[in-house]
């Protein structure tokens, strides 16, 4: 049972919307922008909130949020370059004549998949709960199981990670900074971060090549073109082959793949020698 229930005769409802980077968005159902706990919840036509269901078990609620793009801060560069991957969205109702933050809440939930089309977005929201449903234990694989820097692999990524300049674009998909000096493949599997320029604070690109005169090429495009001056972080990639624990960062004792346990088609045979 909720300890606080807004006032059904002037209920609204709000939305804030918290990303891992940039800026929170502050939305709200009413006719008139809502000042409340410092900030205006804006009352911009072009979204709604639709699709709301929850049940009293464990299951996860849901809610959409669907609009036009380029209305009340939700654009659509903003949408498509992944500013609103995996930010933290706050459903909750209260009294537009005297509005209160967060007065009766209704769900937190994180953002998931968004589909863009034309002018319009649809975004699909998972509540918290959803954590719960993750399927948790261990898979006997060659390849180390393990995230690449987390307590588990005991690597420090801060210690690796490195800072530099763009002196080179060939497309939204390759870039080179010449001043590198480490030897080829070094960053491979890695990840790109821009810290200036059109793509700063956007989500870290997979680097899929890596040449030792500082080119380097990424899975995904960036979403704005890279230009020369711009600058950015780098993080060395991890394969999670037993080389790479063992010749790259000697961290052997900390390699959780299975590389000696037979496949199905040696255990499974007859008549071998």
């Amino acid at each position: 049972m909720k300890s606080v229930i807004a006032d059904y005769r002037y209920r609204t409802i709000c939305l804030r919307i918290v990303p891992v980077s940039g800026s929170p968005i502050y939305l709200t159902r009413h006719v008139r922008d809502l000042v409340m706990g410092g900030h205006t919840y804006l009352s911009a036509s072009g979204y709604d909130f639709s699709g709301y269901s929850a049940t009293a078990g464990f299951s996860p609620s849901l809610i959409d949020l669907e609009g036009i793009s380029g209305l009340a801060g939700i654009g659509y560069n903003e949408i498509a370059s992944g500013i609103f991957d995996n930010a933290r969205a706050y459903l909750f109702a209260t009294t537009w004549n005297a509005p209160v933050e967060d007065e009766e809440p209704i769900v937190a939930s994180f953002l998931g998949k968004a589909t863009l089309m034309d002018q319009s977005y649809k975004i699909e929201e998972m509540g918290l709960l959803d954590a719960l449903n993750q399927s948790v234990g261990l898979t006997y694989t060659a390849a180390c199981s393990r995230t690449f820097g987390d307590a588990g692999c005991g690597i420090s990524l801060p210690s690796l990670t490195v800072t530099g300049t763009l002196t080179g674009v060939t497309s939204s998909l390759i870039v080179r900074d010449s001043a590198r000096g480490e030897a080829a493949d070094y960053f491979a599997y890695g990840t790109l971060a821009f810290t200036s320029g059109a793509n700063a604070g956007l989500k870290r690109r997979e680097i899929k090549r890596h040449e030792a005169d500082g080119t380097i090429e990424v899975f995904e495009p960036f979403h704005y073109p890279p230009v020369i001056g711009d600058a950015y972080s780098l993080i060395p990639g991890c394969r999670k082959r037993l080389q790479d624990c063992r010749d790259k960062y000697s961290n052997i004792l900390n390699f959780f793949g299975f590389t000696n346990v037979p496949t199905s088609s040696q255990y499974s045979q007859v008549g071998a020698s």
